[in-house]
C-alpha cells in the first residue's frame, strides 16, 4: 500500500461520510417532520416506542440524530423520560439497516442477476437520475428531495468502492496483519471501535469502515466482532454531548443511551466468551465480509434490546441513581416559550416546533385581546392583570421565534418550510403589536374606571358592537394562520374594511353627541385612543391574511394585492362587506366602500 493507496482510502472515505450526509438529509426533508411528529406523540407504550424508534432511524439513516431528538424532547418537557427508553432502543436497531446497504458491495458472482446487485453497477444510473431530478427542479421539491437521496445513496456506495479498492493491498502487509491480530483481543477491539465511532460520531460509518477493510481478508471475525462492540458504545458520545447544557432529565435520557450499549456489550461479550470456551466457535478464525458484519450489527442490537427491554424501568432508576436530584438544587421552572436549538440540525422538524409555537402565539393574541375587550365592557381588575401577563409573554413569543428562525434560515429547507418560515417571520410581529393593542385598551379601560367616567348608553353599544367585530375579525385570522386556510383568509380583508367604516361612524356619533352637550371632551379623548386602538388591531389581522395570500399564491405585491381585483372579485368582495356591515348594526351606514 503506496501513498496513492492512502490518499485514495482518505478520498473514498470523505466521499463515504458525504454521501451518508446528503441520503440522510434527501430523507429527512422528505420526511418533512412528520416521523419526528409521530415519535413525538405515539410513544404512550414501550414497544411502539422501539418500533417507531426503529422506523425513524430506518428513515433518516441516524441513530445519533434521533438519540439528539429524544434528548431534546426529554429536555423540553415534550417527552418523559420512560418514554425515551424504548426509542432509544429502537433507534440501535434501525441504523443497522445502513450496514446491510453497505453489505451490497460485498456480493460476488459472475451472474447477470448477482452483476446487477453490486452497487458498481446501478450507482452509477442512481447517480445520473438523481442529478437531473435535481438539476431539473428549479426550486426545493420533492423531486430534488429523492434525487439528493439517490445521488448521495450512489456518493456513499463510490465512496465505499474505493475505501475497499484502496486498502486491498494490505492483505500481504504485515504489520497491518499484525495490528488486526492485536485488535483480536476484545478490551483493545472494544476501545478501538469506541474511538474510532466516538471520533467521526457514527457508528453506520464506523460499521462501513469495518466492512470496507473486510476486502483485504486480513480481517477475521475474532476482530470484527469485538470492535463492533466497541462502535455501539462509541455512538453514544453525541447524544452525551448534546446533552451538555440540558436538564437533568435530558442528561438521563444521555446516560440511558450509554447505559443501554455498555450494559448490552458486557453482557453480551461475557456471555459470548464464555460460551467460546466451552464451544469454540470456529468462525472467529474465518475471514469477515461485509454481509457478516451487517449480521452480528443486527444480532448484537436485536439481543441486547431483547436482553434490557424488561428491564427499562431499571434502566431509568439507574440514570436518576446516577445523576441525582440535590435537595438544595432547585432547577429553574421550563420555559413554555423555548424551543431547543438540537432540533436545529433536523430543519424539517425544526420548522414544525416552530409552526406549533406560532400557533400558540396567535391563541396566547387572540385571548390577550379578547380579556381587553372583556376589561372594556366591564371593568376587571383580574382580568386587566392578565392581560398583561399575556402581552408580556407575547413579546416572549416573537423573541424566541424570531431569533429562531433567523438560525433555522441558514439550512437546507423545502420550499413548503420555506413559505411557512416567511409567513411566520412577517406576522410574528403583526401578533405581537395585537397584544400591545390589548394592553393599551385595558390602560384606557382602567382610566375609565379610576376617573369615575362612562359612556353614554347609545356610546356604549356601539363601542360593544365595534368589539364583537373587532374580536370576530381576530379569531377569524387566528384560525386561518393555525390551519394554513389561504382560502379562509380571503374573508379577513372585507370584515378588516368594516371595522373600517364602524369605527368612522363611531367617531362622527361622537361628535354629534359632542355637539348636543351629551358627553365630555375627556371622554372623546379616551374614545379616540380606544377606536384608534382597534382599527390597528384589525390592520394587523389584514396584514396577516394579506401575507399568507401573497405567499401561498406567489404574489409578493402585498400592498397592491386587492387593488388589483378583476370585477368579479371586486363584487364578491363589496357582497360579503355588505352582509358584514348588516351583521354588525349601529345606526345609518354610510355608502359601501371600493377598495
Amino acid at each position: 500500500m503506496d501513498i496513492f493507496d492512502i490518499l485514495n482510502m482518505i478520498g473514498g472515505l470523505a466521499l463515504f461520510l458525504y454521501g451518508m450526509s446528503v441520503m440522510g438529509d434527501g430523507l429527512s426533508k422528505m420526511a418533512g417532520g412528520r416521523l419526528e411528529s409521530i415519535l413525538e406523540r405515539l410513544t404512550t407504550k414501550k414497544i411502539y416506542a422501539v418500533l417507531l424508534g426503529a422506523g425513524v432511524t430506518a428513515v433518516i439513516q441516524s441513530s445519533s440524530a434521533t438519540t439528539v431528538m429524544v434528548v431534546g424532547f426529554v429536555n423540553s418537557g415534550i417527552m418523559k423520560l420512560g418514554q425515551a427508553v424504548g426509542i432509544i432502543m429502537g433507534a440501535n436497531i434501525g441504523t443497522t439497516i445502513t450496514s446491510w446497504m453497505l453489505s451490497l458491495t460485498g456480493i460476488e458472482g459472475s451472474t447477470l442477476l448477482l452483476k446487477l446487485l453490486k452497487p458498481s453497477s446501478f450507482s452509477p444510473v442512481l447517480a445520473a437520475i438523481g442529478i437531473i431530478m435535481i438539476m431539473a427542479s428549479k426550486s426545493e421539491s420533492k423531486k430534488k428531495d429523492i434525487g439528493g437521496i439517490l445521488l448521495g445513496f450512489a456518493i456513499l456506495m463510490f465512496g465505499m468502492e474505493t475505501m475497499s479498492d484502496s486498502v486491498a493491498g494490505l492483505a500481504d502487509n504485515p504489520s497491518f496483519t499484525s495490528l488486526m491480530t492485536a485488535f483480536s483481543n476484545p478490551i483493545l477491539g472494544m476501545a478501538a471501535g469506541a474511538i474510532l465511532t466516538a471520533i467521526i460520531q457514527s457508528s453506520s460509518a464506523s460499521v462501513g469502515i469495518l466492512q470496507a477493510l473486510c476486502s483485504t481478508g486480513a480481517l477475521h471475525y475474532s476482530v470484527a466482532l469485538p470492535i463492533i462492540m466497541g462502535q455501539n458504545i462509541g455512538t453514544c458520545v453525541t447524544s452525551l454531548i448534546s446533552s451538555i447544557g440540558a436538564s437533568k432529565n435530558a442528561k438521563r435520557a444521555a446516560m440511558i443511551h450509554l447505559y443501554f450499549n455498555l450494559i448490552g456489550t458486557i453482557v453480551i461479550m461475557v456471555v459470548f466468551y464464555g460460551m467460546h470456551n466451552f464451544i469454540n466457535f470456529a468462525f472467529l478464525n474465518d475471514s469477515a465480509n461485509a454481509a457478516g458484519i451487517a449480521v452480528i450489527h443486527s444480532l448484537f442490537n436485536i439481543g441486547a434490546t431483547l436482553l434490557l427491554y424488561p428491564l427499562s424501568n431499571q434502566l431509568v432508576k439507574l440514570t436518576e441513581m446516577t445523576i441525582r436530584d440535590k435537595e438544595l438544587d432547585v432547577e429553574l421552572e421550563d420555559d413554555p416559550v423555548a424551543i431547543d436549538e438540537r432540533f436545529i440540525g433536523n430543519p424539517a422538524f425544526a420548522m414544525e416546533l416552530c409552526r406549533a409555537k406560532a400557533r400558540e402565539m396567535a391563541e396566547v393574541s387572540r385571548e390577550a385581546i379578547d380579556t381587553a375587550l372583556d376589561v372594556l365592557v366591564s371593568y376587571d381588575a383580574d382580568k386587566a392583570k392578565e392581560v398583561v401577563r399575556l402581552e408580556t409573554l407575547a413579546d416572549r413569543y416573537e423573541d424566541v421565534l424570531g431569533t429562531y428562525l433567523v438560525k433555522l434560515s441558514s439550512k437546507n429547507i423545502s420550499q413548503a418550510d420555506s413559505q411557512s418560515m416567511s409567513i411566520i417571520l412577517h406576522s410574528i410581529s403583526d401578533f405581537e403589536r395585537i397584544s400591545d393593542h390589548a394592553l393599551d385598551i385595558v390602560k384606557s379601560a382602567e382610566e375609565i374606571h379610576t376617573k369615575g367616567l362612562s359612556f353614554t348608553p347609545k356610546a356604549k353599544l356601539e363601542v360593544e358592537t365595534l368589539c364583537r367585530a373587532v374580536s370576530d375579525i381576530c379569531r377569524l385570522t387566528t384560525d386561518t394562520f393555525c390551519n394554513s386556510d389561504g382560502e379562509a383568509a380571503l374573508h379577513v380583508e372585507p370584515l378588516e374594511e368594516v371595522i373600517d367604516t364602524l369605527s368612522k361612524k363611531i367617531k362622527e356619533n361622537h361628535i354629534r353627541r359632542l355637539q348636543q352637550g351629551k358627553c365630555s371632551i375627556e371622554m372623546g379623548f379616551i374614545l379616540e385612543d380606544i377606536l384608534t386602538g382597534l382599527e390597528r388591531v384589525s390592520d394587523h389581522c389584514s396584514n396577516i391574511a394579506i401575507e399568507m395570500i401573497t405567499i401561498y399564491e406567489n404574489d409578493y405585491s402585498t400592498h397592491e394585492y386587492f387593488r388589483n381585483f378583476s370585477a368579479e372579485e371586486q363584487d364578491l368582495f363589496n357582497k360579503e362587506y355588505e352582509e358584514l356591515i348588516n351583521k354588525y348594526p349601529i345606526g345609518k351606514q354610510d355608502a359601501i366602500m371600493n377598495v
